[in-house]
């Protein structure tokens, strides 16, 4: 006799809610048993629902099989065993299934091509579980959705593992579902996030050895452990930890021989500005403050304001420490430089000089110094910079271009990358004096 795990609260709610919600998502870490929990809440839709055609779909048509279908002895043959029989419906694989209210026919279909989009148009869906959603394309998934509009009871399950947060498949439909729930406006949205921890067939030994595996600190354990939406493979600076972070009272009591800022301007993009700090002997550079700002259709910012808001920052800063010297703005924001010093001067700050950061070193010398000092235990951001954190955390190689041999850091939006440039013009100027340590 099999010894099945029971499920816990949070499970149960999940399934329970799926009940009278037409879009339900599990997504967390690996092995956090989201595939069961939408198989149980799927099966129990299909047992009584109205319509006849069904979808099942992952990024393949074997994925999609091997996860709904089987799914280690829990996919859709095994709940329904005795009552159903895979065959082909209109030349398509699928599993017929007999239920109280009639037969059902779940059709398989791979998604991960834009070319799979069309081979499921023609028919009508009473409900959809794509597993692995996010690894499917866009196009796809989109399809799916429309496909299940004309639905009896729509519903539309999906299992996902956490990408980087500006993955096309937050920016252009979960976080708009998220948005909606936390403004009362949708109430069919079941969400839930599970890790391994939920999987009540690991034993607490059994998770505490598995744990004892993985660095704490590393994107790795962060993206499949905790099932946190990070960038989890191609990371830059792989020595980044949190014991790269300091507090604001570690700051205060730190006396800094010099000090620097380094500004991004982004125009269209984010716009940034970071105040480095040097210890003694340039032995630790530290990112002190930064300030972030991201354009948006409600907050369109001028150059004139940019300027302005940055000098005021930069105001406020300079009564603190009284030995900030060098602006190093990007060289192509000639207007900007002109625009920033006459602001200054307008406010009577005028021992700064503001310049022109010269690039002709390239990016991956700036790149490799700063990755240098994280390895050496000689960097640190402050503690409240989230932005900046979360970029030395994400960062991650274009892989397209390192198929070619070549090193690029990857700018698709997926972390702030305007903070890094911000803070390399910030301290890569005084490269004599840091790297001679």
């Amino acid at each position: 006799m099999i010894d099945y795990s029971p499920l816990n609260g949070k499970q149960l709610s999940y399934i329970h809610a799926s009940r009278a919600s037409w879009l339900s998502v599990a997504e967390g870490g690996k092995r956090a048993g989201k595939n069961i929990i939408n198989l149980l809440a799927w099966a129990a839709c299909l047992e009584t629902h109205p319509d006849k055609l069904h979808l099942a779909a992952g990024v393949s048509l074997a994925s999609a099989k091997m996860n709904i279908l089987d799914s280690n002895g829990f996919g859709l043959r095994f709940m329904f065993e005795g009552r159903c029989r895979t065959g082909k419906y209109m030349e398509k694989e699928a599993l017929f299934i007999r239920t109280g209210s009639g037969e059902k026919v779940v059709i398989f279909a791979g998604g991960g091509k834009i070319s799979d989009a069309p081979l499921i148009k023609g028919n009508s869906y009473g409900s959809a579980y794509i597993t692995e959603a996010n690894e499917c394309h866009r196009t796809f998934v989109q399809e799916v959705l429309d496909r299940t509009l004309a639905s009896r009871n729509r519903k539309v399950f999906m299992d996902l593992n956490p990408k980087p947060p500006r993955h096309w498949f937050y920016t252009d439909f979960l976080d708009y579902q998220d948005a909606q729930r936390k403004a009362g406006q949708n109430p069919g949205y079941n969400y839930a996030h599970f890790t391994i921890a939920d999987n009540m067939s690991i034993s607490d030994s059994q998770l505490r050895a598995l744990l004892r595996t993985y660095d704490k600190q590393s994107v790795w354990y962060k993206a499949d452990i905790l099932g946190q939406r990070t960038a989890a493979s191609g990371r830059i600076y792989t020595g980044w930890t949190d014991a790269c972070i300091i507090t604001q009272e570690q700051i205060t009591k730190t006396h800094y021989h010099e000090l620097s800022i380094g500004i991004d301007v982004g125009g269209t993009d984010a716009t940034a500005a970071t105040l480095c700090g040097f210890t003694a002997g340039y032995k630790e550079v530290h990112l002190i403050d930064g300030l972030y700002h991201k354009q948006g259709l409600s907050d369109k910012m001028s150059e004139d304001k940019y300027v302005k808001l940055i000098a005021e920052w930069i105001d406020a800063w300079a009564k603190a420490f009284p030995a900030i010297g060098d602006i190093y703005v990007d060289s192509a924001a000639k207007l900007f430089r002109a625009g920033l010093r006459d602001e200054l001067n307008r406010r009577h700050i005028q021992r700064f000089s503001v310049k022109r950061f010269d690039k002709k070193d390239g990016i991956n010398n700036r790149i490799s110094m700063n990755a240098m000092l994280i390895n050496t235990g000689r960097f640190r951001v402050a503690e409240h910079m989230r932005q900046w954190r979360q970029a030395y955390q994400d960062a991650t190689w274009n892989p397209a271009a390192f198929e070619k041999g070549e090193w690029e850091r990857m700018d698709d939006g997926s972390y702030p990358i305007d903070c890094l440039d911000s803070a390399e013009y910030g301290f890569y100027p005084y490269k004599r004096f840091i790297e001679i340590k």
